[in-house]
């Protein structure tokens, strides 16, 4: 199915300006990257204002534009359990993380989670859970970016979707080699503020022509629903058997334990100077995030109302398309254009802050403090992030490529189980549990790593199913999608079990002194 009227030069001629504008911002803003300082955390110079709008920046990406409004538009109620999963998720980082987080480390979670453990294994483990991650939560943007190609251009063939998803790849490796944090950052304010004004647009668009009435909207998307009035009901995709009952539970747990663990959230912190800014970020990122997850209901119930679910589904891109789609009926071929460069314009920046934050990690946590014990030049460090940036460049590429197709909100709420599982209860024990140790550590990030991503590779999601990644064959014994119920709690109980299984004693000096940092920020 191709878009009547589509205007492909339009919509590139709008993506390219979009480009061209960040780029030269990008390069304006990026003249002294040679300090470590000022390539991971872009010298700690954002406000908490800044910064809070950029984390919502990195945090809006193509699942929340594409994937949750298509998945309100087909399922209804249960689409938008997404948006308030990833909005409750940002309590847990104001009320447990950033300040503490922010206080404790430098540049990467591996300072945090090294600071009183054995520092060479615990920073190799921090590094793997975070390209791990990082790469998951990649897969998620450029299969959107290969979605979305297809329904702009009109291009079907593989061999045309993956050779722009290697565009995308190469300007968003573009972004990070020339313009390292602070460059991303404000990529990342750009997208943020042009994201949240498209919204509210098409959103006033809808209700003038519903009468200002959301009821009225709920009503036609009702009508033109094959669900009925069951479109505006829970139960509509998770509610149809005890297994999809427990899905959503594992769902919820992943997505509102899953941010507060994410690499490229909780690098974010280190870019403000002090934790009251963190705490502002945190602030400003909820408030941004809430406008626009008001506005992404309206726009998937204003999708099913006016484009239909059948429509939505048969086009390129399927589910991920609803939104483009739907400003082509209320706006024509220039609202399209303008919402299909803020897509891609999120697919670029969400991907720029993963690609510096899987840069840093190996070249700070690996390079600088496994491989020079601390004592790497901050020039050689630089210069190892940036070619760690160009190689992940390459395998988001190459991931895009195998994972087009695949609903991209869905994709990401994998990378947040597998955040939630590998993270999450190392960070908490390390920063308020006074016997937690470094074997704790490590059985903590390996066995949630381990035990989401088995759970993953033998769920309905790698086989067994129509919607699997590989449809063909059926190896899949674990029932549920998303592995968050049970990997979870697994990596709280490997913590603990591994801190009295272990050898080796918690230092109650280095505690009390990551415990007063925290605190207080003497020292950070």
């Amino acid at each position: 199915m191709s878009i009547p009227d589509n205007n492909p030069v339009l919509n590139i001629a709008v993506f390219a300006l979009f480009v061209a504008i960040t780029l030269y911002v990008v390069y304006r803003v990026s003249t002294r990257n040679s300090s470590t300082s000022d390539y991971y955390a872009a010298g700690s110079a954002f406000t908490g204002r800044q910064n809070g709008i950029a984390l919502s920046g990195d945090f809006l990406s193509a699942a929340s534009f594409l994937g949750i409004a298509g998945a309100i538009a087909i399922h209804g109620y249960d689409g938008f359990l997404y948006s308030i999963g990833f909005l409750v998720a940002w309590m847990v980082d104001l009320l447990l993380i950033a300040e503490l987080l922010r206080n404790t480390g430098r540049f990467t979670m591996g300072d945090v989670l090294s600071f009183r453990m054995k520092q060479r294994p615990v920073r190799a483990a921090a590094a793997t859970s975070t390209l791990v991650i990082s790469f998951f939560y990649m897969l998620a943007q450029m299969a959107g970016a290969g979605g979305l190609v297809a329904l702009l251009l009109d291009i079907h063939g593989g061999i045309g979707q993956a050779l722009v998803i290697g565009v995308v790849g190469v300007v968003m490796v573009l972004y990070v080699l020339v313009g390292g944090m602070k460059g991303t950052t404000w990529v990342q304010i750009i997208k943020a503020t042009i994201l949240l004004l498209t919204g509210a647009l098409i959103t006033v668009f809808l209700f003038g022509k519903f009468g200002f009435s959301f009821s009225n909207l709920l009503s036609a998307a009702a009508d033109n629903s094959p669900l009925g009035d069951e479109l505006l009901e829970p139960g509509g995709s998770y509610g149809k058997s005890e297994v999809t009952k427990l899905d959503f539970v594992s769902l919820a747990l992943a997505l509102v334990l899953g941010a507060a663990a994410l690499p490229h959230v909780l690098m974010r912190f280190y870019t403000v100077p002090n934790s009251r800014e963190a705490r502002r970020s945190v602030v400003w990122a909820t408030a941004c995030m809430t406008i626009f997850y008001l506005c992404t209901l309206v726009i998937g119930f204003g999708a099913a109302a006016l484009v239909g679910p059948e429509a939505i589904k048969n086009a390129p891109g399927g589910e991920n398309s609803a939104a483009p789609l739907l400003a082509l009926n209320i706006g024509g071929t220039l609202l399209l254009g303008i919402v299909s460069a803020v897509a891609f314009a999120t697919i670029l920046a969400v991907v720029a802050g993963l690609t510096i934050t899987a840069s840093a990690s190996f070249a700070h946590d690996v390079y600088a403090n496994i491989f020079k014990r601390g004592k790497a030049e901050p020039a050689a460090e630089v210069r190892v992030a940036r070619l760690t940036a160009v190689a992940v460049g390459a395998f988001a590429i190459v991931g895009g490529i195998l994972a087009n197709g695949q609903n991209i909100a869905f994709l990401v709420a994998l990378a947040f189980a597998v955040a939630a599982s590998a993270n999450l209860s190392t960070l908490l024990y390390s920063l308020f549990w006074k016997r937690f140790n470094t074997t704790g550590t490590l059985w903590g990030i390996y066995g949630g790593l381990i035990a989401s991503l088995v759970l993953v590779f033998f769920s309905p999601v790698m086989s067994g199913s129509a919607d699997s990644i590989i449809s063909s064959v059926d190896f899949h014994w674990f029932p549920l999608k998303n592995p968050g119920l049970v990997s979870i709690p697994f990596s709280f109980l490997c913590g603990f079990v591994g801190t009295f299984v272990g050898r080796s004693k918690a230092d109650p000096v280095k505690h009390a002194e990551m415990e007063v940092r925290s605190l207080t920020g003497i020292g950070s």
